[in-house]
């Protein structure tokens, strides 16, 4: 079956806010200037004044500041709120550790079996840097990053306080103007003499913070993904069947058509209850506004036989039939059919106003929701909403939309989707079990705790004996090794559509 794909005709509104591509040329000229410049402010004593230093390699920033102590020192009051909140994070983290565990055992099945059959992504993809990433655009990606990595690290902040740790600095890591991570600074002394328990909390707060703030976003987001009405009320194609009667007829990829036969066609349902009175053969005509230039066309149309084409996909006539299709059925020749506000109704999901299932369609549709969030800008090229669904949206009549307009409601979609995106991203890879990542340090303290309970069994039972520094040094090898293997195997699932 051939099709007539999607056109792109450029990023435009707020989806491709500061959407830049940069080459790996300009790149090196960047760095080596930014070098050059981080050795000067060094040298004239600037970075002293600033309370900043130069970390991994003289490359990168590391500016501390002393500004939100006040802030975390009122927020985390409530002692036993937070407290539990950590403990609450301990587990969510440990089952979002369960889930990466799976995803990357996944993976590596997924590259054995694939092999070389993989398509190897460009290196500019592999990266997660704003604007050098062409699936992260420089303005979206760099206001997002600086949020969540206020809000990941602001929750360790928190929990340090309400175990009575102190915190010395709050800080950014910056490449340029780029934010590459950003870090609370406890008294290192606390952490290692605290408890366990509270030791683990500290360190899930981060990531689970992050996961919690985006499920908030996202019920933010289906709210204003409610405040959108469609510009042409009607239904559009992605993808055109070559040779069908709608390609024959000349509809075109994003084409909205509004009506068939007389009928008007406001959304998918009225397409279905149309195309059911047709039958094949018929000559009818399609009124349709085109993408290219919004005037409002009629085309006619001769529907083939929907019967027909899929035996000629090679589809058993049993199973045609299990689908409810039966010879003479009417064909228009499209394909992923959705409404004017598909663009955002598919980012609010489960979130949105008019989304109606069962309890278990929620449970279903809650995960499928946040893998869509997490593939949308690999699908369409960086940006939250595909342009020609961007521009088939229109304001509403609720408060909201009445108060900003649709640019308004454009960009605070867009906003929240890459806080969204960036949350969930910065959330699930801190939970990689290997340092520095903070899963890595959760696993350690496991490790510690599981060898400390063989250590008392042995005592209590007489049947051995373990010195405690064998228990440290145990933990620190388990530690050591498992960071190393995962890096590898990380590197493995890079570099396997290469080979």
């Amino acid at each position: 079956m051939a099709l007539k794909c999607e056109h792109w005709f450029g990023v435009n509104m707020a989806s491709g806010f500061l959407s830049v591509s940069i080459g790996w040329e300009i790149v090196l000229l960047a760095v080596i200037g930014w070098y050059i410049l981080l050795r000067h402010w060094e040298n004239s004593g600037k970075l002293d004044e600033w309370n900043a230093s130069r970390i991994f390699f003289g490359m990168v920033l590391m500016v501390r500041t002393s500004k939100g102590k006040k802030s975390l020192e009122k927020i985390s009051k409530p002692r036993k709120f937070w407290r539990a909140y950590g403990e609450v994070s301990l587990w969510v983290c440990w089952g979002a550790m369960l889930i990466v565990a799976l995803g990357i055992i996944l993976a590596i099945i997924s590259a054995v079996i694939m092999g070389n059959q993989q398509e190897a992504r460009p290196v500019s993809e592999l990266v997660a840097i704003p604007g050098l990433s062409p699936i992260i655009p420089l303005g979206w990606g760099v206001i997002a990053f600086v949020i969540c990595l206020v809000i990941h690290e602001f929750g360790h902040g928190i929990q340090a306080r309400a175990h009575g740790m102190r915190v010395r600095n709050f800080g950014l890591l910056m490449a340029g103007p780029l934010p590459l991570g950003a870090f609370a600074e406890p008294e290192y002394n606390e952490i290692v003499n605290s408890p366990r328990r509270e030791r683990q909390r500290m360190f899930a707060a981060g990531p689970a913070t992050n996961i919690f703030a985006a499920f908030i976003l996202i019920v933010l987001l289906g709210q204003v993904a409610g405040q959108f009405t469609a510009a042409d009320p009607g239904v559009h194609s992605s993808q055109i069947i070559i040779d069908s009667g709608a390609d024959e007829a000349g509809l075109e990829a994003w084409d909205v058509i509004t009506s068939i036969n007389g009928t008007e066609i406001s959304d998918g349902e009225d397409f279905t209850d149309v195309m059911e009175e047709l039958s094949a053969g018929q000559i009818v005509p399609m009124e349709v506004v085109r993408y290219s230039n919004g005037t409002t066309e009629t085309l006619m149309v001769n529907l083939t036989d929907k019967y027909e084409h899929y035996i000629e996909l090679g589809y058993d006539e049993e199973v045609i039939e299990s689908m409810g299709i039966e010879e003479g059925d009417a064909f228009l020749g499209v394909q992923n059919l959705a409404g004017g506000t598909a663009g955002v109704d598919r980012l609010a999901g489960w979130a949105h106003p008019d989304y109606e299932t069962s309890a278990l369609g929620y449970v279903i549709g809650v995960p499928i929701n946040t893998l869509q969030i997490l593939i949308t800008p690999f699908e369409y090229q960086g940006v939250a909403i595909h342009p020609a669904q961007e521009e088939m949206l229109d304001s509403g009549d609720g408060w909201l939309a009445s108060t900003i307009g649709l640019s308004g409601l454009v960009f605070l979609i867009n906003l929240l989707f890459w806080l969204i995106w960036v949350n969930i991203l910065l959330g699930l890879t801190n939970l990689f079990p290997m340092i520095p990542f903070d899963g890595g340090h959760l696993f350690k303290d496991i490790v510690h705790g599981m060898m400390s309970g063989v250590r008392k069994l042995g005592k209590k039972t007489g049947l051995y004996k373990l010195h405690p520094l064998w228990v440290e040094h145990f933990t620190r090898k388990a530690s050591t090794i498992s960071s190393l293997m995962l890096f590898m195997v990380l590197i493995f699932l890079i570099g396997a559509p290469y080979l």
